[in-house]
């Protein structure tokens, strides 16, 4: 196994720690979170710019990425609707789900399909996880900022901006979804 793809599998080492630091209830639960989030995160981009530019490309990366990505994005969401943070958090995370269920069925689908592809991610796909990990940093943090400090002022900015940040991540979550499913009409085939 080459250092991008260990980096991916790293990713997904940490996600569980990540949600048991973000619902676990201590005085700077948001903040652990936050920083475990952070770092695996980065792992993202770090896998993804040693893959390029020495040439380690693999299908099983291609594969194993986006699903590392989904993992830890949906154990935020699943969080934060456990902790009832966002306004309409039930709907961001319907929309991602619902978007994640169907690029994965049209990866197996291409890869089991006698033109055997592999669906790799887009510039779409990649902007959609960059927005949900912004998102999901923010707040992340903000949730840390309200629990240290008291200001109800503060606390409303706070949640708006974040809500907005979910929200966007959820529209490019659509956009991204249905190009993926336009730029690979080939194998959603009605007729058989």
């Amino acid at each position: 196994m080459n250092l991008p793809n260990k980096l991916t599998v790293a990713r997904m080492i940490a996600t569980p720690f990540f949600m048991l630091f973000m619902l676990w209830e201590f005085k700077y639960n948001y903040l652990v979170a936050l920083v475990l989030f952070v770092l695996a995160s980065l792992t993202d981009w770090l896998d993804g710019k040693i893959a390029r530019k020495y040439n380690l490309i693999t299908d099983f990366g291609k594969f194993l990425d986006p699903i590392a990505d989904k993992m830890l994005t949906t154990a935020a969401l699943i969080g934060f609707a456990y902790k009832q943070v966002g306004f309409g958090i039930a709907w961001i995370m319907f929309i991602v789900l619902f978007r994640e269920f169907l690029i994965a069925s049209l990866r197996m689908v291409a890869a089991s399909s006698s033109k055997a592809k592999v669906v790799a991610a887009n510039i779409w796909g990649k902007a959609k996880t960059v927005s949900q990990m912004v998102a999901i940093i923010f707040v992340l943090a903000a949730e840390q900022v309200k629990v240290l400090v008291n200001n109800a002022n503060a606390t409303k900015a706070l949640d708006i901006s974040g809500d907005v940040l979910l929200w966007v991540s959820a529209i490019l979550c659509i956009i991204s979804g249905v190009i993926y499913v336009i730029d690979n009409k080939e194998f959603v085939n009605t007729s058989k």
